[in-house]
């Protein structure tokens, strides 16, 4: 079985969240299994991790309405993954990924160009497996411009939907002046939206299978409240919607081999990790205590809950713990984490994103705070409990999916969580694992066991490959 996974971004080369933490190891997990996965991205430069030496195959044109853009075409392997680069400067060699004026047309090009490159490639694939708004063109594109083309009659199409809030959303223009279609999908509705094209749309309605990143958010999507304004699409295909939950990477995330903390460790020397608070209260200059540290490693938006913190965020320092804070986004809410940092002294705020730092505060912290308002997976409840740092979250989407409540009589469970979306109720929730955390052996059970729960993609890579599978019979 092969299979093309494309995506906007994927580590180690380019990467602004989850997405491309899964473009990377969902493929590898993939790869493990047997199937022959190879990943398509855009060349980006401003943020690769890594060097890599390229193999340079071709260069060619791709037709953007009037125009021919240039596209080049290189690959490299990575830890036995290939990897197909399509480049162009003009459109590529940005700082960010996303957010430019002209995204409309950067990624009408890169659905179209992978299409393109497919025609020069030996590769022959069964599947092309293609995430969110960026890619979603790219079934309706290859019905319309290469239905012709002997290779492309029997390939299936998988969409993933990562986030339903960021859709691409267009003027109808751009249906001519840079995808090369008509206006029939526009006027048939399979692409309008409130007078506009949705490519996001685009591909829930021409992709053989959709597939999203938690049961809870399979389901929560079709309503109304998380639905955004697609909920009746989707459940108008809700036939061919699978929720499939994500996974974390084993190697990537192992407190015992982890070279980014000063500490390894394992669930049968869990006291170690004190090693790691120690130095990360050191590293963020907060005083050396045996006080809860508690994090957040997360997107300043409303999204993440961010506005529940604000309405408690006094009283919330007012208990008996260190909070540590890393992130970026919204300007009200990095000024609000600088305001109380210099206020608070057991508040600690880093605004920014840093990959090594966030290992540190994996490791160091004693609980992680995820109160979204939606989530449709999210990773760092995963890695937390990978480190034994013990999730407290909001009940949506895969956070409920991951993490049971913790029942101080069976003493069962893998966090703590919380079901309104309501400031106070989330200060409840980190009351009771404030609770348990006074309990030494109750809390140490509990930080064992979470240790050992498999969240790695072997379960799920075998759930896509079944899929697949079933495309093809």
């Amino acid at each position: 079985m092969k299979v093309l996974f494309v995506s906007a971004e994927v580590v180690p080369f380019s990467k602004t969240g989850g997405l491309a933490d899964v473009a990377y190891s969902l493929p590898r997990a993939l790869r493990n299994q047997g199937v022959d996965v190879r990943v398509m991205t855009s060349r980006n430069f401003h943020n690769r991790k890594v060097d890599v030496v390229e193999e340079h195959l071709l260069n060619t044109e791709v037709e953007v309405g009037w125009r021919k853009q240039y596209m080049g075409l290189s690959t490299a392997t990575y830890n036995n993954i290939p990897f197909y680069f399509i480049d162009n400067e003009f459109y590529f060699k940005r700082e960010g990924i996303y957010g430019h004026f002209d995204d409309g047309e950067r990624y009408s090009f890169l659905c179209r160009a992978v299409l393109e490159s497919l025609l020069h490639l030996d590769f022959e694939p069964d599947i092309i497996h293609f995430n969110d708004w960026h890619t979603a063109m790219i079934p309706l594109l290859m019905k319309k411009h290469y239905n012709h083309v002997e290779k492309f009659r029997d390939i299936k199409t998988v969409f993933t939907i990562h986030n339903l809030k960021y859709q691409g959303i267009f003027s109808p223009v751009i249906l001519n002046e840079l995808l090369n279609l008509d206006h029939a999908e526009y006027e048939s509705g399979a692409l309008e939206f409130f007078g506009n094209i949705n490519f996001m749309k685009s591909g829930i309605t021409f992709a053989d299978a959709i597939t999203t990143v938690s049961n809870t958010y399979a389901n929560e999507i079709k309503e109304p409240y998380f639905g955004e304004n697609l909920h009746d699409l989707i459940e108008n295909h809700s036939d061919k919607l699978t929720g499939i939950l994500n996974g974390i990477d084993f190697e990537i995330y192992n407190p015992e081999v982890d070279p980014k903390i000063v500490q390894n460790y394992t669930y049968k020397n869990s006291s170690k990790k004190n090693v790691n608070k120690t130095h990360l209260q050191k590293l963020m200059g907060l005083k050396k205590s045996k006080q809860p540290l508690v994090a957040m490693i997360t997107r300043f938006t409303n999204q993440k809950g961010l506005d529940l913190l604000e309405h408690i965020i006094e009283e919330l320092l007012g208990l008996d713990i260190q909070l540590v804070v890393l992130g970026s986004g919204d300007e009200k809410y990095e000024n609000m984490f600088r305001h109380f940092s210099y206020h608070f002294e057991n508040l600690a705020s880093s605004i920014g994103f840093d990959e090594e730092l966030a290992h540190e505060i994996y490791a160091g912290a004693d609980m992680l705070l995820m109160p979204s308002m939606f989530e449709p997976c999210g990773l760092s409840q995963l890695i937390s409990q990978r480190y034994g740092t013990v999730p407290i979250v909001r009940e949506t989407g895969g956070l409920r999916d991951t993490v049971e409540h913790y029942n101080k009589y069976t003493q069962e469970g893998s966090g703590f969580s919380f079901g309104s979306y309501n400031a106070h109720e989330m200060l409840y929730a980190v009351k009771r694992a404030l609770e348990l955390y006074n309990h030494k052996t109750e809390w140490r059970m509990l930080v064992k066991s979470i240790m050992q729960l498999d969240t790695s993609w072997k379960h799920s890579a075998e759930k896509y490959k079944k899929l697949y599978m079933e495309l093809l019979e």
